[in-house]
């Protein structure tokens, strides 16, 4: 299942013109408040009809100004997941759960109730109502809810915007679960370079209204003209060793050992690590006498130059990229080129959890 986007809009102040693809999987469209993320997932729900565009999920034709065809909301076969679960708060978990029922066709073939409380740890709270539960588990409910409508295509506007940290990480896992085990591609909104890591399959950038970048997380969250120097960032895929008794968990990503805070994964699990390039540190030198655990040596790929002060470093280090984000001076001074041997530093604690992420399909 696929979906398709090209559509422009005109509001006062501000143009939107996009085109893109998104595969099965989490595509995350990222960027800052007013880029115009909101627009286009309001387009592909039937919230906004734009100025001029073609939106076609899977072989559903929702949107095709040009054809004058305009396929009303609940015709299109959407789940749409709010910032808020916007639950029945006089239903019960079952009765919210099961009114999506109502919105699938007769004959469509989705997930059972079973399957999908199963899938997303419900099977204690069938029974409460909305105001037992914790904002977490109203959005639980709510990811059930829209998966019960049997859709063909799932519409996640910031789901986790309204939560605390410690929310947020409760539900992340479910979305991995989501996104590897239910064959419906999800539309996600974020603005979060740590969501974006952690989900993604694909990532459309957004800048002031088109598309700055699209392709794997790891490609484009490294793409400073996309997501900006701050947001700059790598993705290492590596596999958890082992988990030891002073609360840090070694991996290995590739041939290079990694310790970070302790991951809540199995030893032989596949992570993914998202690295920020301003948390990482190169020397020319093998450094000596750190009390940073984590030194990853590889070759300069490349040197690219922004607009301020600094410079994207990014290295290989074996089969993998990591970016460091350095001064223009402290490149200089250093002497970088490409092709040289460097080392790069990093602290473990400079790893979050919230920057782990686990799946099959990363």
């Amino acid at each position: 299942m696929t979906l398709r986007v090209s559509l422009s809009h005109h509001f006062d102040g501000f143009d939107l013109d996009v085109a893109f693809e998104a595969p099965r999987g989490v595509t995350v469209l990222f960027g800052p408040s007013g880029s115009g993320k909101t627009t286009v997932i309001n387009a592909v729900a039937g919230l906004l009809r734009p100025d001029l565009g073609r939106i076609v999920s899977d072989d559903l034709v929702l949107v095709d100004t040009q054809a004058r065809r305009n396929l009303p909301p609940h015709k299109r076969r959407i789940g749409y997941i709010f910032q808020e679960g916007r639950l029945f708060p006089h239903l019960t978990v079952r009765q919210n759960l099961l009114y999506g029922r109502w919105f699938a066709p007769r004959d469509a073939r989705g997930e059972s109730l079973g399957r999908v409380v199963e899938l997303l740890g419900l099977d204690h709270l069938l029974e409460r109502r909305p105001g037992a539960l914790s904002g977490g588990e109203k959005q639980r409910v709510a990811i059930g809810r829209a998966l019960l409508a049997a859709p063909k295509l799932i519409l996640a506007d910031e789901p986790l915007a309204a939560l605390d940290e410690t929310r947020k990480a409760e539900i992340l896992p479910y979305f991995e679960r989501l996104r590897d085990e239910v064959a419906v591609p999800i539309l996600y909104v974020s603005h979060a370079s740590a969501e974006v890591a952690r989900l993604a399959t694909t990532v459309v950038a957004l800048r002031a209204g088109k598309v700055a970048a699209v392709g794997p997380p790891g490609q484009v969250l490294g793409d400073v003209a996309a997501v900006g120097a701050r947001g700059a960032s790598s993705i290492l895929t590596a596999r958890v060793v082992a988990h030891h008794a002073d609360g840090l968990t070694e991996l290995a990503a590739g041939e290079v050992p990694l310790w970070l805070p302790r991951i809540e994964a199995a030893p032989g699990r596949v992570v993914r690590v998202r690295i920020a390039a301003q948390d990482v540190i190169l020397a020319r030198e093998v450094p000596r006498g750190l009390s940073a655990l984590n030194i990853l040596s590889g070759t300069i790929a490349e040197i690219r130059p922004g607009q301020g002060p600094g410079v994207m470093v990014t290295l290989n280090i074996g089969t993998q990229r990591l970016s460091a984000r350095i001064t223009r001076r402290s490149a200089q001074a250093m002497g970088l080129a490409a092709g040289q041997i460097c080392h790069a530093v990093l602290k473990s604690v400079a790893v979050a959890p919230e920057d782990v992420g686990t799946g099959t399909r990363l």
